[in-house]
């Protein structure tokens, strides 16, 4: 059966985590705009200045990668016709390979909503779409932010608690673990939650105003539980 599911929440959410459960649980191929945009950042930067790959020309405007990696450094969304452009090729070529898949961080503004949603739907039909908002408080986004490692090698990101606060080396992959310091330093994490706040959260009502299956849930309980409470909605 054809299955899309979106999670989407404020920074420190889970839906990193959630959406790679589900990826292995239903095997779903998991789709990170977050690393589709971090491998364009790392092509851009061994391009020459002006290489004609680092700009793209979308609705009438130029858009360079490495400008775009100086705004996702600071915070804030990248520019919605760019990476709407990008996204939309990607879920074309998943779709056309035969793949189910689940979106983490994607679509990020109603922008890009406007622009996917209707793709996918064509794609996948818009009954098989499930959409999830993990809800936590700001306070438990600045906390999980400032204390999350990622791992140099695959970015599994490392929850944290008494058992992991001292562990250097990812347990997954047995590479070196790391902060974010661009995106997960206090005063980046208070630009990534008024850029959510303002444009990411107002997907909620287009979502239901355009009659997709979308629900809330409580992000703030354990991995498991949320995990139990994701797997009873979209089935």
């Amino acid at each position: 059966m054809k299955q899309a599911i979106i999670l989407f929440g404020p920074p420190g959410a889970g839906k990193g985590t959630q959406s790679e459960l589900l990826s292995e649980k239903m095997g779903l191929y998991l789709f990170e705009t977050s690393k589709m945009l971090e491998r364009e950042f790392k092509m851009a930067e061994n391009m020459a200045a002006d290489a004609p790959e680092r700009f793209i020309e979308i609705e009438g405007e130029k858009f360079d990668v490495l400008n775009e990696r100086e705004i996702w450094k600071r915070g804030e969304l990248c520019s919605p016709p760019w990476v709407t452009y990008l996204t939309m090729k990607e879920l074309q070529r998943l779709h056309d390979d035969g793949d189910n898949i689940i979106l983490s961080g994607s679509p990020r503004t109603v922008y890009e909503a406007e622009r996917e949603m209707p793709l996918l739907a064509q794609l996948y039909g818009k009954e098989n779409i499930h959409i999830v908002l993990i809800e936590i408080s700001a306070e438990v986004t600045v906390f999980r932010n400032t204390h999350r490692k990622i791992c140099e090698l695959m970015r599994h990101s490392i929850l944290f608690n008494d058992e992991t606060k001292i562990l250097t080396i990812c347990p997954l992959d047995g590479s070196a673990l790391m902060n974010r310091k661009d995106l997960d330093d206090p005063e980046t994490i208070k630009t990534r939650l008024v850029q959510y706040k303002e444009r990411t959260l107002p997907l909620f009502n287009y979502f239901k105003d355009n009659g997709f299956n979308v629900s809330k849930i409580n992000g703030e309980g354990s991995v498991a539980k949320v995990h139990e409470e994701i797997l009873s909605m979209i089935k």
